[in-house]
């Protein structure tokens, strides 16, 4: 099922969701529709857990949570998020654990690959078959056209046809979509196609955007996913570029976090996002993770560290670490 067919039919959903295709930003929404649907805002909270699909050791957690029964609910979600940066064997137990899910729960399984795919292993929606709900993030033009309109009213901003054309006939994701029309939004007027090709940002800062704000977010596993797709394509230029990015991440959050701090201007329209991510690492957690990010990267652009990846996966493990203690 298409991702906006999911959206405005509402069909019944059972004991398994997988969540596939190629859009992460649709595959987000997904994820919150199905917890909306399914789950009493009261008690949300309380029945509601999400794992990250290369954090966990073992299957046991997620098949616990599925077990559980609801408290004060109907239902329980879990969901398992980038499960296509897992391993054969992991992916493995998490369907045996898939297949044992009891009525009244439901477990969410993204697994952003494209449903026709065809290599080994099988995705999850192609384990599942007729199974399970498939909700395909994958998106066509129409599609394309339709989230930018939405996401123009819901940052009150409009654009001209062409450059609804240009993005729907496009190819950025539509993460980088958003956060393009978000700061074009800023200028109050209607956004235009000489506008957009201004802003637009470079694909390969775009995935170190999506790194870096994963790795501060704590969200460990989905950064070095992410990270090896670029160290696969350019593993040269993908450590400075990736660990600049990290440092400038921090650097944000850390001067939302700090006393009379102050995020540059064109970075203003961030701040909302990053007050959560400041809130939870203070002003020290987050000058800390800055001043981490800054060494890590003068250390490969110097020649002291000759590995970037293992690197970036040290400081990925100190955030995660920084997060859970704070």
């Amino acid at each position: 099922m298409k991702f906006y067919d999911f959206i405005d039919k509402a069909p019944r959903i059972g004991p398994l969701v997988v969540i596939e295709g190629t859009e992460a930003a649709l595959a987000e929404r997904a994820i919150a529709t199905v917890e909306e649907r399914l789950l009493d805002p009261a008690t949300r909270d309380l029945n509601g857990e999400r794992f990250e699909a290369t954090a966990l050791e073992s299957m046991s957690a997620v098949e616990n949570a599925c077990a559980a029964l609801p408290f004060l609910g109907e239902a329980r979600v879990i969901v398992v998020r980038g499960a296509q940066a897992m391993r054969a064997a992991p992916r493995r137990a998490l369907w045996e654990v898939a297949q044992g899910v009891p009525a009244g729960n439901t477990l969410v399984i993204e697994d952003l690959q494209s449903p026709l795919k065809r290599t080994k292993p099988q995705t999850f929606g192609q384990l599942a078959g007729r199974d399970a709900l498939r909700i395909d993030t994958t998106a066509s033009a129409d599609a394309r056209a339709r989230y930018v309109a939405e996401a123009l009213a819901d940052l009150r901003a409009a654009a001209e046809p062409a450059a609804v054309a240009a993005i729907a006939n496009g190819d950025a994701p539509l993460a980088a979509v958003r956060t393009d029309l978000e700061k074009l939004s800023l200028g109050g007027e209607r956004i235009t196609l000489e506008d957009l090709k201004r802003e637009s940002i470079a694909a390969d800062d775009v995935k170190a955007y999506e790194v870096a704000s994963a790795l501060v977010e704590g969200r460990t596993g989905a950064a070095l996913a992410l990270a090896a797709e670029m160290f696969a394509l350019d593993g040269r230029r993908a450590g400075p570029m990736l660990l600049d990015a990290v440092a400038r991440e921090y650097r944000l959050v850390w001067e939302v976090a700090r006393p009379g701090g102050e995020i540059p201007a064109r970075m203003r329209w961030r701040e909302r996002a990053l007050r959560p991510i400041a809130a939870r690492l203070g002003a020290a957690g987050a000058r800390m993770g800055f001043e981490r990010a800054v060494l890590a990267f003068e250390a490969i652009v110097t020649g002291r560290a000759d590995d970037p990846r293992t690197v970036l996966t040290l400081l990925a493990a100190s955030a995660s670490v920084e997060g859970r203690e704070r």
